[in-house]
């Protein structure tokens, strides 16, 4: 894997000061949207990558919830609450729980992939929803959250998670970059263009699969955790097929180009959805799907394509990114 610092991985950590900024002088609702944003958007960078290698996985809730369910779990049974330890949680399980799940799952390609994907998602829906000491289908709520030992309570400690939120997520992000760059990355591209010549150059498909699935299920667990924590309460919704579907729409109408891309796409969604519930609280789905259709059409490659498009026409974009982008 490559050790030098990119364009991307420089801008993340240029975006990072100014993202903790924001809560300084943004209305508190804007912040609240970037805030959950930014949990979802590390789900939709799961998905992205596995997109990278062919597979789209519509059950990527499955880990959003492990991850939630595990930090509300040891908040509510074990009476942890320090936020660095309930991420260590959610990532542990989401690892433990995708390389089972990853000897299943490794096997199969596009439709059976997806769908494969959303039956285990559902089969952990249908289980939480009929649990009632987890609260069934209202789930429960988290515990307020501390920094070894620290219990910020107000605007500080909205202010201390939502940095520690952006800050995992930057984390996050660059980590992912690397691995799109290192020879998995490229390993992954050569298996959603011709997974038969892969194997033919001595190089097994499968594990290759079975790794991306486990990074982006720790990755998804990640931001199931900040979600959960942001909002201060789990439910079976995380893992329920419309939720997953969203991770799934976050990336198409994104775009696969850059590990940026999900990230932004998430906020426009959330952004979006709140207008078009204000302006048709009974149809608002319709105009999500009219954005998609739209996207798809003029945009199959995403919202990112637009802007691989301004750097060919100005020729500031190698063509070796231009390549990886399309």
């Amino acid at each position: 894997m490559t050790k030098s610092f990119d364009k991307t991985e420089w801008g993340l950590m240029v975006a990072l000061p100014v993202l903790i900024c924001l809560i300084f002088v943004l209305p508190a609702w804007v912040v609240n949207y970037v805030q959950v944003s930014l949990g979802t958007g590390l789900v939709a960078l799961g998905v992205t990558i596995q997109m990278r290698a062919g597979l789209v996985s519509f059950g990527q809730g499955l880990f959003f919830c492990v991850g939630g369910y595990s930090a509300g779990l040891a908040g509510k049974f074990l009476g942890i609450s320090d936020v660095f330890l309930l991420l260590v949680l959610g990532l542990v399980s989401g690892i433990l729980i995708s390389f089972v799940l990853g000897f299943l799952l490794r096997r199969y390609r596009e439709i059976f992939f997806a769908m494969l994907s959303l039956a285990v998602s559902m089969i952990l829906f249908g289980l939480l929803s009929s649990t009632e000491e987890l609260g069934s289908t209202d789930g429960f709520n988290l515990p307020q959250a501390t920094y070894f030992g620290w219990a910020p309570e107000g605007d500080t400690g909205k202010t201390m998670l939502y940095a520690v939120t952006c800050v995992v997520t930057v984390i996050w992000a660059i980590a992912l970059n690397r691995i799109l760059r290192s020879p998995l990355g490229y390993i992954n591209e050569a298996i959603r263009e011709n997974e038969l010549r892969v194997e033919y150059l001595g190089t097994s498909a499968r594990q290759a699969v079975h790794v991306t699935y486990v990074i982006a299920a720790a990755v998804s667990a990640t931001g199931g955790v900040l979600w959960a924590m942001a909002l201060g309460h789990v439910d079976p919704e995380m893992t329920n097929w419309t939720t997953s579907g969203q991770f799934v729409f976050v990336s198409i109408l994104a775009g696969t180009g850059n590990i940026v891309a999900p990230l932004i796409g998430t906020f426009i969604l959330e952004i979006v959805r709140v207008y078009a519930v204000e302006v048709s609280p009974n149809t608002w789905q319709m105009i999500l799907g009219t954005l998609m259709l739209l996207t798809i059409v003029f945009l199959p490659k995403g919202l990112w394509s637009l802007m691989n498009t301004a750097k060919k026409k100005t020729g500031t974009v190698p063509a070796a990114e231009a390549v990886a982008g399309e």
